[in-house]
């Protein structure tokens, strides 16, 4: 069948369901399993307790970014995996939109503000790239000159493109790096920092709002710069390095620190609030969605809470025997997760007003790679093992 319908293969309380095993060779969706429904993907939405969609298509997917978050987006109808070939897809059709070679270099986290995606050049040039997510076609270059090794964008504002750069010497070597703005105008920085000696270029989790330029890395910092100058406002050790996500809004930021779930004022570090998980837990990285903020921890337990005052929302701790999520995406009343290493678990639903798990879905492969999950319209991207999928979303 062309479309994709709702499957049902229960397992115990909760249902999963396999998506089509193969491709139509035009975009469309795969061959339909027992359960499936008519064609028209528009016709179908996210189902009732208890049962798992289909996927509404799939195809295959080089991502090259495995372990951050940024290896999936999505920017109108288009769905982004950070790979090469770098491939837009149409999200409600999978249709291939355009293909580029050796444009997302290894590691390259999809940066997108302003509907341009921020790029390090795949000739490896030294320069920064912006590209339409719709076409694929280069919009905007930088004009570094040469002057630094690889730099790799962290973020963007209608101002500038940040990027985490390696001092190029005169040996052509690189010992130290530094972060700098690049300004979207002229191409060129506008500011740099050093940074202290023995801080890695890699593992930066940032973000960027209000004129501030929020990160932590490998050496357990939580650093904020003023985005126009480059300043350091403050910095502050954390407890544990955050690989993951830090979360950003109002004025303050959001970061799991071990057994603590905290909140920093943006202007001075601060400390707004702390959550605290079971003894010997901790938390994954926090993200905002629709005014509240969710997290998981390590005790198999998901939370909601209020990101103003730190009180909990919801609570669940019905997932003793559930992989939780890392990832969020919400769409109406669901909030979709996205697990990370286990064969069992998959893309899930949560109602999001009162945390309760409603199915899960899992691609049937049997593959221990974390799940990834973008929200688009009526549709849901989901990345897993080498493969790109959409579900229905409303």
């Amino acid at each position: 069948m062309a479309g994709a319908g709702l499957g049902l293969v229960l397992t115990g309380a909760l249902t999963t369901a396999c998506g089509p095993e193969e491709t139509d060779p035009a975009g469309g969706a795969g061959a339909s399993k027992p359960g499936g429904g008519a064609a028209g993907g528009d016709a179908f939405t996210t189902p009732p307790a208890g049962t798992a969609p289909r996927a509404l298509w799939q195809h295959p997917a080089k991502a090259t970014t495995l372990g951050n978050q940024e290896v999936l987006a999505v920017a109108g109808n288009v769905v982004l995996v950070a790979g090469d070939p770098l491939v837009g897809r149409d999200i409600a059709t999978g249709e291939e939109l355009w293909s580029l070679k050796e444009a997302a270099q290894p590691g390259a986290r999809l940066i997108i503000s302003g509907g341009t995606l921020y790029l390090a050049s795949g000739t490896y040039d030294g320069d920064l790239v912006g590209l339409d997510p719709a076409t694929g076609k280069e919009t905007w270059r930088s004009r570094l000159d040469g002057r630094y090794a690889q730099p790799r964008p962290v973020g963007a504002d209608e101002d500038h493109v940040y990027v985490i750069a390696g001092i190029l010497e005169k040996d052509l070597s690189s010992q130290h790096n530094v972060i700098a703005a690049i300004d979207l105008r002229t191409g060129k920085a506008v500011w740099t920092e050093r940074r202290d000696a023995g801080t890695e270029e890699s593992g930066i989790t940032s973000v960027v709002q209000d004129g501030r330029l929020v990160y932590t890395d490998h050496r357990k910092n939580l650093t904020v710069r003023d985005a126009a100058t480059g300043r350091q406002l403050w910095t502050k050790k954390i407890s544990s390095s955050n690989f993951e996500r830090i979360a950003v809004q109002e004025g303050v930021v959001y970061v799991a620190d071990g057994r603590h779930l905290r909140a920093f004022s943006v202007e001075d570090g601060s400390e707004r609030w702390a959550l605290k998980t079971e003894e010997f837990s901790s938390f994954n990285g926090p993200s905002i969605l629709d005014g509240v903020l969710y997290a998981s921890d390590s005790a198999h337990a998901l939370w909601a809470v209020d990101p103003s005052t730190g009180k909990q929302r919801w609570h669940n701790t019905d997932l003793l025997d559930v992989s939780v999520p890392l990832q969020f995406a919400k769409v109406g009343d669901t909030l979709y997760g996205a697990t990370e290493f286990d064969e069992d678990g998959g893309v899930q639903a949560y109602d999001a007003r009162d945390g309760k798990l409603r199915w899960t879905y899992n691609d049937g492969k049997g593959s221990l790679e974390q799940w990834y999950v973008a929200a688009g319209g009526k549709r849901l991207a989901a990345l897993h093992g080498g493969r790109l999928q959409a579900l229905p979303a409303v």
